[in-house]
């Protein structure tokens, strides 16, 4: 007998909640080879001028409020997160330890495990669902050999899933990096892809044509000319 329509929804929703979580990671730490207090860290010398610059910006007792800027330096640096770092950023802010944690372990943007040089992250939320963000997947796990949550053996791609980011006009869309790829196809994808693979940076933003989020059918407000400055205020103002 055929599955209900909610039936089949709620077996997908449970296939993709499984299918997400296994990109994010523990919330608690585990040592492993290349993630433990041994993981060598420290900024370069540049990158503390940065560290310093940053710090400036915030009153004495209250130099904590950087922890985020600075773990994300700490995190471009290294390429992610390791633990080593945490504790140096805690070291250099005068914060207890656990306080890093809390941050770097709330936000996802902080990324606790290796990735690859490009991480591509597919938003997986009901706009982007609804146009088409599972074929965006599909394809990229066809493309690479890797599901979500995975890396390439070369180390050059790491794939998740993840919730909005924020351009649901645009959908559907992957952030790669600081790059926000969207209007995607499968087709749009496998270019993306290739061109990465050659050492290439796409150009970022809607593949379908338009300048940003404006309605794809042209404008639908704001199509009269401007009014003069008085429009419709009294004569006696």
């Amino acid at each position: 007998m055929q599955k209900s329509l909610l039936t089949q929804t709620l077996f997908r929703f449970a296939g993709l909640t499984q299918h997400r979580l296994a990109g994010h990671g523990l919330q608690v730490h585990r040592d492993s080879d290349v993630n433990s207090v041994k993981t060598k860290f420290a900024f370069t010398e540049e990158n503390m001028k940065r560290v310093h610059a940053i710090m400036s910006n915030y009153p004495e007792g209250h130099k904590a409020g950087a922890v985020m800027p600075v773990l994300d330096l700490a995190q471009r640096q290294h390429g992610w997160l390791p633990i080593s770092a945490m504790h140096e950023v805690a070291r250099i802010l005068g914060m207890p330890r656990m306080r890093v944690y809390e941050v770097a372990t709330f936000y996802t943007m902080f990324n606790r495990q290796p990735v690859g040089k490009y991480f591509l992250q597919v938003c997986a939320t009901t706009p982007c669902m609804l146009r088409g963000a599972e074929d965006i997947t599909e394809t990229i796990m066809k493309k690479l050999g890797i599901r979500p949550g995975e890396s390439t053996k070369d180390g050059l791609f790491t794939l998740a899933e993840v919730e909005c980011l924020g351009a649901c006009v645009n959908a559907p869309m992957v952030q790669i990096n600081d790059d926000y790829y969207e209007d995607l196809t499968p087709s749009d994808m496998n270019e993306i892809l290739d061109e990465l693979k050659a050492g290439k940076r796409p150009l970022p933003g809607p593949r379908s044509g338009r300048l940003a989020a404006e309605p794809l059918t042209g404008l639908t407000s704001l199509t009269e000319p401007l009014k003069g400055p008085g429009f419709g205020l009294q004569e006696g103002l």
